[in-house]
C-alpha cells in the first residue's frame, strides 16, 4: 500500500487517511495565499472590522498562524513517510486534524464571502475536530516515542489553543456586525466571551495537560489585551487576568502525577 507504515501487529496506515491529512494542510496553507493574489472577496481584516467593536485582538497575534502552518507541514510530511508506522495516537487524532485543517481553509473561502454565519459554523467545527482529536489522544500519548508525540501533538495543540479563542472572536465580531451586541450590552458580552474561552481551556488543559495549547490561549489572551487596552480597560485587564489563569491552570494541571 502506497505511504503505509506497519505497526507492530500488522496494521497499515490507512492511505485515505494519510492523504486526507497532507490534502487538508496544503489547502489550509494555500487558500489564504490563494485568496490574497487573486484578491478573492474580502480579506480577513475587513470581515472582522465590521463587527470587532464588541472584542478583537490586536493584529499581530494573528502571526500565530505562521508557526501553525509550519508545524502542521512538518506534521503532515512525517505521518506521511513510509517509515512512519501507525499507531493508536495517530488514529487517534488523524481524522479530525484533517478535518479541522481543511475547515480552517473554508473559513478562508467563507469569510471573503462575507457569509458571517456560515463563518460561525465552519470555525466551530475546526475547533470542535481539533480539540476533539487532542482530547482522544491523552490516553495514547505513551503509544509512540516522545519526538513522534511532539510531531503530532505540538501543531495541534497550537491550532486547538488558537482556534478556542478565535472561535469566540468569531462569534462575537459576526453577532456584532450582525446587530445582535453592541452598545451598553458589548462589554458584557466581551466579559462573558473572555470567560467562556478561559473555562474551555480549563478544561481541555486538565485533560491534556499540552504546554502548546495553554501557549495559544495565552497568546490570544495578550492579544485582546494589546488590542483593548486603549478603549475598553475592563476587558483588556479581564483579558490579561485570563492569560495568567490559563498560564497557572497549566502549571497546575501539569503537576499532577
Amino acid at each position: 500500500m502506497a505511504g503505509a507504515g506497519r505497526l507492530a501487529g500488522g496494521v497499515d496506515k490507512p492511505a485515505i487517511r494519510t492523504f486526507a491529512i497532507v490534502l487538508a494542510v496544503v489547502f489550509a496553507i494555500g487558500t489564504p495565499i490563494w485568496r490574497e493574489l487573486v484578491d478573492f472577496g474580502i480579506n480577513q481584516a475587513a470581515f472582522a472590522s465590521a463587527g470587532n467593536e464588541t472584542l478583537r485582538a490586536a493584529g499581530w497575534a494573528f502571526s500565530i498562524w505562521g508557526v501553525i502552518y509550519l508545524a502542521s507541514a512538518i506534521y503532515a510530511g512525517w505521518q506521511a513517510l513510509p517509515s512512519t508506522p501507525e499507531s493508536p495516537l495517530l488514529r487517534a487524532v488523524g481524522w479530525p486534524s484533517a478535518i479541522g485543517l481543511a475547515a480552517c481553509a473554508d473559513w478562508i473561502f467563507v469569510s471573503a464571502m462575507n457569509w458571517r454565519w456560515l463563518s460561525v459554523l465552519v470555525i466551530l467545527i475546526a475547533a470542535g475536530s481539533i480539540l476533539f482529536g487532542l482530547w482522544r489522544a491523552e490516553p495514547k500519548k505513551d503509544t509512540v516515542s516522545p519526538a513522534a508525540r511532539r510531531i503530532m501533538l505540538w501543531p495541534l495543540g497550537l491550532l486547538g489553543g488558537w482556534l478556542t479563542a478565535a472561535a469566540a472572536l468569531n462569534i462575537l465580531t459576526v453577532a456584532t456586525a450582525e446587530g445582535l451586541v453592541g452598545g451598553q450590552s458589548a462589554a458584557a458580552f466581551a466579559v462573558a466571551g473572555l470567560i467562556a474561552v478561559t473555562a474551555a481551556a480549563l478544561a481541555m488543559l486538565a485533560r491534556t495537560r499540552s504546554l502548546f495549547y495553554a501557549a495559544a490561549v495565552v497568546w490570544a489572551f495578550i492579544g485582546v489585551w494589546a488590542a483593548e487596552r486603549a478603549d475598553a480597560v475592563l476587558v483588556a485587564w479581564l483579558a490579561l487576568a485570563c492569560a495568567a489563569i490559563t498560564a497557572l491552570g497549566w502549571v497546575a494541571f501539569s503537576r499532577r502525577p
